[in-house]
């Protein structure tokens, strides 16, 4: 497709898949906002990262990039063109995409008006596409650098929100040299906050997401097993302690005048699972309960939380934010998604269509907003 025959429509680069241990989670997302995307008011290029990193051109076909028989998608599955390499730009003066394949001459694909980032977790959530994005000079959907990276590390994110005076659980931080170095001591710290909270604890990669990684221990027997599970997606962890109450997550949506909240939702309990774990998220699809039950003054309070937790991470574009409602009746925040989960079924869009937002709706306002933001300082 060239520039010229797309010129008056705004020409958006979905980008997805990555490197991260989220790729087929990114690749569904992808699929469902290809499905739904207003074709006759943008152009579309779809571009998938492979898990070793690459950029590739690949098949605009939804219908390929759903969980189908429990059966994960990929990147690889969609790519076009071989060993082909999607470039883009670093020249902030030009917008230029470009493809070349080994032994042939480069093709120039056009300029790229918005990116669409649907990456989850490192490498893509985390402040580095975004950087890289920056550096272009192209606009994107979502945080910029430092939210996103503020997003990504549940470690600096708790406490950016204890600062600006929102209420964050109990947790404890072992980073790579500590482990590393002296592993005793590590487990002894983690011992110290079980001794203090109780168990059991939450062993957690300190900067993954879709509950990758996350093992829940009731004793000192599994903690071991825990923390290399958890140092499998990341070499830092966070330990959290149990935090009992109901699950409540609420969406925020930047319009024309600011950020506004969604109705809220509930997480219930997942009876076949020990908690909301990756496959109670994306392969036995546990149900939300859109909107909450909630009282009026409940649901006001955890929308005022998350608009503050937008601000206080300087977010841009969307973020989820996910609370427990504890037995006293406090909220606790527990984390913000800079780019949470864009399924129509997930519970972002569907927080949003509850509160009179329709899923394509959704994606135009989001690509609207990047469009009319600079790259830079802003």
């Amino acid at each position: 497709m060239s520039s010229e025959t797309s010129s008056h429509k705004p020409r958006v680069a979905v980008v997805f898949g990555g490197r991260s241990s989220e790729h087929a989670i990114s690749v569904v997302t992808a699929g469902a906002v290809l499905a739904a995307i207003d074709r006759d008011k943008y152009d579309v290029l779809p571009i998938g990262i492979t898990t070793d990193g690459r950029w590739a051109l690949t098949a605009d076909d939804p219908g390929r990039m759903a969980i189908t028989d429990r059966k994960l998608p990929s990147v690889a599955e969609l790519a076009e063109g071989g060993d082909g390499v999607v470039v883009l730009s670093a020249d902030p003066t030009t917008r230029e995409v470009v493809y070349s394949e080994p032994g042939s001459v480069p093709k120039v694909l056009g300029e790229v008006d918005v990116v669409f980032p649907v990456l989850h977790g490192p490498y893509g959530e985390d402040g580095t596409l975004q950087g890289l994005l920056e550096l272009s000079g192209v606009p994107y959907v979502g945080s910029g650098v430092l939210a996103s990276a503020v997003g990504q590390d549940k470690d600096y994110m708790k406490r950016v929100f204890a600062s600006f005076g929102l209420p964050v659980g109990p947790y404890e931080v072992i980073r790579p040299r500590e482990w590393e170095t002296d592993p005793a001591a590590a487990r002894k710290k983690i011992v110290d906050f079980a001794g203090e909270h109780g168990w059991p604890l939450f062993v957690k990669p300190a900067r993954a997401g879709s509950s990758m990684g996350i093992s829940k221990v009731d004793d000192l027997a599994g903690l071991d097993e825990a923390i290399e599970e958890a140092r499998r997606h990341d070499p830092k962890i966070i330990v959290e302690s149990l935090l009992r109450g109901r699950e409540i997550e609420c969406g925020v949506l930047e319009f024309e005048d600011g950020p506004r909240a969604s109705v809220p939702a509930e997480i219930p309990p997942v009876t076949a699972h020990d908690f909301y774990d990756f496959e109670a998220k994306y392969i036995d699809s546990a149900d939300g309960i859109v909107p909450a039950p909630l009282t009026e003054e409940q649901t006001a309070q955890v929308q005022e939380l998350a608009i503050a937790a937008f601000e206080a991470a300087s977010c841009e574009g969307l973020v989820r934010a996910d609370f427990f409602l504890q037995d006293n009746g406090e909220f606790v925040i527990n984390e913000i998604n800079t780019l949470p989960g864009f399924t129509p079924i997930s519970m972002y869009p569907r927080m949003w269509r509850e509160s009179g937002v329709s899923y394509p709706e959704l994606i135009d306002r989001l690509l609207q907003a990047a469009l009319s933001r600079s790259t830079g300082l802003r």
